[in-house]
């Protein structure tokens, strides 16, 4: 396949080579792309002679035409940067590009782009930088990086530029998931909902009731969608996570009635909804409009009453070839209880998470699950990433 490997300019760039001498060992075709000051790091005929092809990094050099950014975005399966400077962060976030290289980025479908970060450890903890990365992994840029050690500055943290071997795994990994599709079934033309994240259930003006859901699972779910060809509709609880991911709307919620609305709204609408959303069963009767005081030594009673069970209504309402999913998060008896609510709440699919798997769960990177269908048939994740996972799930219920 084909890869650009694009080079800025930071120390790490003495590794590009490296990069590209291994890519071409695993039989990929590779072209270069340079920022002015990576040339300050690394030689062109380095990087010519590991790629054997010329060394793109003047828009309007020699004989070239100002649109090479485009023939090269047509030839490239993958753009590598190793390293990305926080500079080249800020610029991809931001919609700019003022040289060869960032205005080959904006040029390409943020999916086929892997950044291997490196910069000093103050810099990568930058809000602004931790911002760019944020909205960069929303868009479905891959990102390998950085890792803890000894920086060039002569101080040890975070921001040194993953291993030559880490990013060209990486980047073969990316590679074949765009040659098999990342094996998802097209849902060109659909449009399903999923919910995400905790509901909060308010006291008073300051304290909730809550749970600690990340909402990770959920915006893995709405990503993998979107990565089929859906149009998601994202209903989301409280939470820091970010999604700028092309076909994905965002509606924020707070309560477990406001996400009801919401989901009972958008779904008549879509060809499926999984429901990820961990909603509290219950919220306070009557919610004062100040901060409640402490009375002496005297204990606080509140009155609960139980909120609108958002699967159960969906499942009601599932029409014709709808398809829904919910979520089971157990504790004990797992299989019998999903399986239970799977017949009661009229699902076509469970998946099952349970607390005593660790490495699954709330408000960590990975999952186990089980995933149980109506008709019986049942399989299993093993522990992996929350976004295997999600793909995973799509497969299954989408298929």
């Amino acid at each position: 396949m084909h890869v650009v490997v694009g080079i800025t300019g930071g120390i790490a760039a003495y590794k590009a080579p490296e990069v590209v001498r291994q890519l071409v060992k695993m039989g990929h075709e590779v072209r270069c792309a340079a920022t002015e000051h990576a040339l300050r790091f690394v030689a062109r005929c380095s990087l010519e002679t590991v790629s054997a092809a010329p060394l793109y990094c003047d828009l309007f050099e020699g004989n070239r035409h100002s649109t090479e950014h485009i023939s090269i975005k047509d030839w490239a399966d993958l753009v590598v940067v190793a390293p990305a400077t926080a500079n080249c962060l800020g610029k991809l976030a931001s919609g700019i590009a003022d040289d060869a290289l960032s205005t080959l980025l904006l040029a390409v479908d943020p999916r086929r782009v892997l950044l291997a970060p490196a910069m000093n450890s103050q810099m990568w903890a930058h809000p602004a930088v931790q911002r760019n990365v944020a909205m960069l992994r929303g868009w479905g840029v891959g990102m390998v990086g950085p890792d803890e050690g000894q920086l060039a500055c002569g101080t040890e943290g975070r921001g040194r530029m993953a291993e030559p071997s880490a990013i060209v795994a990486e980047a073969d990994r990316m590679l074949s998931a765009l040659r098999d599709g990342d094996g998802l079934p097209r849902l060109d033309g659909q449009r399903w909902l999923v919910t995400a994240g905790p509901t909060y259930e308010r006291i008073d003006s300051v304290r909730f009731i809550g749970n600690y859901s990340s909402g990770k699972m959920g915006f893995a779910l709405a990503e993998a969608l979107a990565n089929a060809g859906a149009a998601v509709e994202l209903v989301c609880g409280p939470t820091s996570l970010a999604m700028n991911r092309h076909g994905v709307t965002r509606t924020d919620v707070e309560s477990a009635v406001q996400m009801y609305d919401a989901a009972t709204s958008l779904f008549p609408r879509c060809d499926g909804a999984i429901l990820s959303a961990a909603v509290a069963d219950y919220r306070p009767e009557h919610v004062a409009d100040h901060k409640l005081k402490k009375q002496g030594g005297e204990g606080l009673e509140l009155k609960l009453v139980q909120n609108p069970d958002i699967l159960a209504e969906l499942g009601r309402m599932k029409q014709g070839s709808q398809r829904l999913v919910g979520f089971a998060l157990e504790t004990d008896n797992e299989v019998a209880n999903a399986e239970e609510k799977l017949r009661r709440k009229h699902l076509d699919y469970i998946v099952l998470n349970s607390l005593r798997d660790a490495g699954a769960g709330f408000g960590v990177d990975t999952n186990k699950v089980t995933i149980l269908a109506a008709d019986g048939a049942r399989e299993e994740s093993g522990l992996m990433s929350k976004h295997d996972v999600a793909r995973l799930i799509v497969k299954t219920v989408a298929s």
